[in-house]
């Protein structure tokens, strides 16, 4: 449910950005701008969040995005969008601002959605292999 919930958000965030962009020239239908954001939201979700965000951490994910979005959005831009337009200036436009609500987006994720990688190893029992080390000190005896 949280994976859902998370999805749903994501989605949202990159339609509304895509919607502010791609609608300034009046060549992609709302129809076509939702499948766009359908398959950047699943491919970003997928790679950056799921794979990349547990294992690197939040800005390398954010990289991860941004180049994968502005990759994504610009071939995607050439499959929907007809005429001359700056497809690259367009895709870089909107790669930044996905990248940078990614950054926001992944604080969430790692809050309310991946699990906890240290309540995992307690959960598991690791307690076997820890060792504590301290120095005995020896009471002093009343003859010395």
């Amino acid at each position: 449910m949280n994976h859902l919930k998370a999805i749903g958000i994501k989605f949202i965030v990159i339609a509304t950005i895509l919607f502010s962009i791609l609608s300034i020239f009046d060549t992609a239908s709302l129809t076509e701008i939702l499948m766009i954001s359908f398959i950047v939201t699943g491919a970003a979700y997928l790679i950056g969040d799921l794979f990349i965000l547990p294992k690197y951490g939040n800005f390398r994910a954010c990289l991860t995005d941004f180049g994968l979005a502005f990759l994504s959005v610009l071939l995607l831009t050439f499959l929907f969008m007809e005429g001359d337009y700056p497809r690259v200036l367009i895709s870089g436009f909107a790669a930044f601002f996905i990248a940078i609500s990614e950054g926001l987006f992944h604080i969430y994720m790692k809050e309310k959605v991946l699990p906890d990688r240290e309540d995992e190893t307690k959960a598991i029992g690791n307690h076997a292999y820890l060792a504590e080390f301290s120095e005995e000190e020896n009471p002093k005896r009343k003859d010395e």
